[in-house]
């Protein structure tokens, strides 16, 4: 089972990366610019869009630009990152923002046309809860496109920690497998799943763990060891790193992407109630398209 995430953890780290997370998300960036292709299904102009997780705004500008008769809300759990968001509207069209959980969005039934989200699910544990909110307020036959963190992601880092001590250091994500069920399970129609690996290179590992921080990917694991990290333990965990260095004398970094999208259930299929699968489906709705 994923270990379950400390939430006010990851509120501080990303309010904390607000100001220098643009700067360092080349691969955040990348990942958003493919979902936001995805897009490309939704035929008829949405009325009402959601960005959530929207950090620092990127996408919710770039949703406004492609509806413009569309109100275009970016919501994220960490206050900065809105604060940054403000940047992306104008003056006489200000940027909707909203600071609220994932778990418990502050939106009337059936109100979303399209709900977009690029890396922000992979801090949620209970997906089935989740999709099934999701499901809550998205209008029937709306459109649904995300992105998250798969269970390689920084494989290299955990091995390294792992040499170290048996403290948790690098957050568990769920597979491809555990994000499909989940939409199935909260009735979503004919879902479609990419896995994508991508590696990102450093010269040693602290450029390695000052990116992380600079984006607000710090260890969120609700049993991770509190208070700074020694000295003498850095030295070891990149002791421990330099068996992965390349050919090409720089150490990589594997985060594994999982990316769908899928269609809200037709009208009058019921939800799920009380944590009960009431939607049933066949297998093989399930299409998963793995890359390498």
């Amino acid at each position: 089972m994923t270990p379950p995430f400390d939430h006010d953890q990851v509120r501080r780290a990303f309010g904390r990366a607000a100001a220098s997370y643009d700067e360092h998300a080349v691969l955040q960036h990348e990942v958003e610019d493919r979902l936001l292709e995805r897009l490309d299904y939704v035929i008829a102009a949405p009325q009402r869009v959601l960005d959530l997780g929207c950090g620092p705004g990127r996408a919710s500008s770039r949703l406004r630009k492609r509806w413009r008769r569309a109100d275009v809300i970016a919501m994220d759990l960490a206050l900065p990152m809105l604060q940054q968001a403000r940047r992306r509207g104008s003056w006489l069209r200000p940027l909707a923002r909203v600071c609220a959980d994932a778990r418990r969005l502050p939106l009337a039934d059936a109100s979303i046309d399209v709900l977009f989200s690029s890396l922000c699910i992979q801090w949620i544990v209970d997906l089935p809860a989740l999709f099934d909110e999701f499901r809550r307020v998205l209008k029937p036959d709306g459109f649904i496109a995300l992105s998250t963190f798969g269970p390689m992601t920084l494989h290299e880092l955990r091995a390294a920690w792992a040499e170290v001590d048996r403290a948790p250091h690098v957050s568990h994500f769920p597979d491809i497998q555990r994000v499909g069920d989940a939409l199935l399970a909260a009735g979503f129609r004919d879902p479609v799943l990419d896995g994508d690996d991508f590696t990102l290179t450093y010269a040693d590992t602290g450029a390695l763990m000052r990116d992380l921080k600079a984006i607000g990917a710090t260890n969120a694991d609700a049993q991770r060891r509190r208070g700074l990290t020694g000295k003498a333990r850095l030295q070891a965990v990149a002791r421990a790193y330099e068996p992965f260095r390349r050919d090409d004398g720089r150490l990589p970094a594997t985060y594994e992407v999982i990316s769908a999208h899928a269609w809200g259930p037709k009208p009058g299929q019921p939800r799920r109630s009380g944590g009960t699968d009431i939607a049933t489906f066949p297998v093989d709705q399930l299409r998963v398209r793995k890359k390498t």
